[in-house]
């Protein structure tokens, strides 16, 4: 557990590390954020872990220590996929998700990692002013759950097999995907279908039991995954995995403040999307640079791969997926209708 009880006021964005308020003005709130990633530091690590401890130094510098936070990396707190249900029923404040995770639970979230849907960042972006976006913040929200930050982040393959770029080279890999539409689309390529989270990549692969995974870039890198792969494929000439990954809070918890700290909280979160903007770019390109360095051949996807992959993603995930309910299919098409 890392935690930050009182930031001190003003100036203190920047620094890592354990930061306190002095000693004389106590904290009415502290509020427990969580995630999967790997933890670090307010300038080091993976740059998710990092966006919530700056989210975290700002807020309290402007409600003047009002509220703080406590930090629960790696899964510390509470198991991956159960931290969606946690916010949902006010057992847990906030939690940096990859929302598809919640597919089972929900099943209109897995629109946020539908493969080949969303295929540039400023397509995903564009979700949050358009319609697509107003729809998935109303269905959050009468589930009990509030996004306060929206991140997408371009993914990759690692493999300890063959090089993946087209579907013919999924054909026998134990893959996994990251939600049930990927999954399907992995399949109908000809992939053996996995579904450990990402933080349990690296021993799957390195037990032999996971072929191959796809992921963000931030976690190829995070997860060390260049240790074990024979190869990756980047997402930095595009991909047919982009992923929303929001700063969720529990709905509860958020009508339970001062209006006045509500509104840090959504000024704050939004605020934060422009970091999360340039550090999955980065990532994108970073990712080849690591492995390249640890002897892993680098591939990248190209246009006629990606046109193949999105022909089996419509025939399979997105028909699935929009034939569960009416919500799914009014979802999928506003979600077609953004431009890439």
């Amino acid at each position: 557990m890392f935690t930050t009880r009182r930031l001190v006021l003003g100036g203190l964005l920047a620094a890592p590390g354990i930061l306190r308020a002095p000693a004389a003005r106590a904290a009415s709130k502290t509020l427990k954020i969580s995630h999967q990633f790997p933890g670090g530091t307010i300038e080091q690590g993976d740059f998710r872990d990092r966006l919530t401890r700056r989210f975290a130094a700002e807020v309290t510098r402007r409600t003047n220590g009002d509220l703080a936070f406590e930090f629960y990396p790696g899964s510390s707190l509470m198991k991956t996929v159960a931290q969606f249900s946690a916010v949902r029923r006010g057992a847990l404040d906030m939690s940096l998700y990859p929302l598809a995770y919640a597919g089972g639970e929900v099943p209109e979230v897995n629109i946020g990692l539908m493969p080949g849907l969303v295929t540039t960042y400023a397509q995903g972006m564009a979700w949050k002013t358009g319609e697509i976006g107003r729809q998935l913040v109303d269905l959050l929200d009468k589930r009990g759950v509030k996004i306060l930050t929206w991140i997408w982040q371009a993914g990759g393959i690692a493999s300890r097999a063959g090089t993946v770029v087209a579907p013919d080279d999924t054909k026998g890999l134990k893959i996994r995907g990251g939600s049930r539409e990927m999954d399907l689309m992995l399949k109908a390529a000809g992939g053996i279908i996995s579904s450990v989270p990402s933080d349990e990549i690296y021993a799957a692969m390195q037990t032999g039991s996971l072929d191959a995974a796809v992921t963000s870039s931030t976690s190829l890198i995070s997860f060390r995954l260049q240790e074990i792969a024979k190869s990756v494929t980047t997402g930095r000439q595009g991909s047919f995995w982009f992923m929303l990954e929001p700063l969720l809070m529990s709905k509860a918890i958020f009508e339970a403040l001062t209006p006045d700290q509500q509104k840090v909280l959504v000024e704050v979160g939004a605020e934060q999307e422009a970091f999360a903007l340039a550090a999955a770019k980065q990532d994108d390109e970073d990712l080849a640079t690591i492995y390249a360095k640890a002897n892993v051949k680098v591939a990248d996807f190209n246009a006629d791969a990606l046109a193949k992959w999105r022909a089996i993603a419509e025939e399979t995930a997105w028909k699935d997926y929009a034939v569960r309910n009416a919500a799914c299919a009014g979802l999928l098409k506003l979600a077609l209708a953004v431009p890439a």
